[in-house]
């Protein structure tokens, strides 16, 4: 384990190298480049050496047992593991929850919860969208009771990603009915081994079984789960949403796709063609551009400072650019446009249909781009709702 390296003090070249040999040296072979999410049984050994390395939460402060890099060290960080293939783990401790508390969470919370994560005894998903409260969150309907020290949940999650995996679940209840329907939302962790709750698998389009629906069933949770109060919760959800847009708005997905785009542009000699490399010198551009306004919004929050309703953007720029680079990788690929698995390049990474159809929802989950586009118009701009 290297903690005692402060990695920001070190020069870029001299991080990107240590960064790609102890990947080189420790990444396995088979799980370079996956096609699709990773399930923990897959994975699980590869978090825990990340774990053991000091590696697993990047953006974590070094009290908190992350690295502490500021934000263009995590880029670096980034764009080496996703050059290597490094597939993602099931990730919403370190991406979501760990923050969270970092910001947000009781003394106790932190210290109970963080380790957690860190070792790998928690693995997290996420319980916010339902059947009727997606985009439209507030209108969620599952319900928390007190009932002494604890909450009586019931209700029925959905489009939860890798639930089948996780064993805590950080979620949104509804403790009150009264008043404006955001007022009355707790933010609540609950141990997916509790008593009434059940797990059900969702197949996608792709044929993978990413996302589940959860069940609750007179479920009790102690009152000591609740994060910022009582009905505080869209509070912290919003605080937390801040989190996921920078995550999902990363350009780490997009670097990917191109670089997949790249490899099936070069296996078939299409930049030879000087309209491709027009389309794909404009979505390299793109791509940089989203990089810098990204470490814009990272750094601020390295600062401790607080995000608005701007990071909206991030989540709009990178997906839709994904969806453009997945639809030059369709042309690209010409008659293997259908192909369903990789066609061949000289690593094997491009999957031209399995990429095209796994961009297509992203405009959607983590907030509909059209509804981010409504809250640049009235957050930001200032517009008429």
């Amino acid at each position: 384990m290297t903690d005692a390296i402060d990695y920001n003090a070190l020069d870029d070249g001299d991080f990107r190298r240590l960064v790609h040999d102890w990947m080189v040296a420790n990444y396995p072979e088979e799980l370079r480049f996956p096609p699709e999410r990773m399930h923990w049984p897959q994975c699980g050994d590869w978090y825990l050496k990340l774990a053991r390395q000091g590696w697993l939460a990047p953006g974590w402060p070094r009290e908190y047992g992350g690295m502490g890099l500021d934000a263009n060290k995590l880029l670096i960080f980034m764009d080496v593991c996703e050059s290597h293939g490094v597939g993602r783990t099931p990730d919403q401790g370190m991406t979501m929850v760990g923050p969270l508390l970092i910001q947000h969470g009781s003394a106790e919370q932190k210290a109970h919860y963080l380790p957690k994560i860190l070792a790998g005894e928690h693995i997290w998903c996420q319980g916010y969208s339902e059947p009727g409260a997606g985009s439209d969150l507030a209108s969620l309907r599952t319900s928390a009771v007190r009932d002494g020290d604890h909450y009586v949940v019931n209700g029925h999650k959905l489009w939860t990603t890798l639930a089948m995996d996780a064993n805590m679940i950080f979620m949104l209840v509804r403790t009150q009915n009264t008043g404006k329907k955001q007022e009355g939302i707790t933010f609540l962790l609950v141990p997916l081994e509790t008593p009434g709750i059940t797990v059900r698998p969702i197949v996608n389009l792709g044929m993978h079984d990413e996302f589940a629906e959860v069940f609750f069933d007179n479920v009790r949770v102690p009152v000591a789960n609740v994060v910022g109060g009582e009905n505080n919760g869209w509070t912290i959800a919003k605080a937390l949403l801040g989190h996921e847009r920078i995550f999902i708005g990363s350009p780490k997905f997009a670097t990917l796709a191109m670089y997949r785009l790249k490899a099936l542009a070069e296996a078939v000699g299409l930049f030879a063609d000087p309209n491709f490399v027009a389309r794909y010198a404009a979505l390299k551009l793109d791509v940089e551009d989203l990089g810098a306004a990204y470490r814009r919004f990272v750094a601020v929050l390295k600062r401790g400072g607080h995000i608005g309703a701007e990071v909206s953007l991030l989540k709009i720029w990178n997906t839709e650019t994904q969806q453009r680079i997945t639809d030059l990788m369709l042309d690209a690929a010409g008659e293997n446009a259908g192909v369903w698995g990789s066609v061949a390049t000289a690593d094997g990474v491009a999957r031209p249909a399995g990429e095209f159809i796994g961009s297509r929802p992203t405009t959607i989950y983590g907030g509909s781009n059209e509804v981010q586009r409504n809250i640049l118009a009235k957050a930001v701009l200032g517009l008429p709702g």
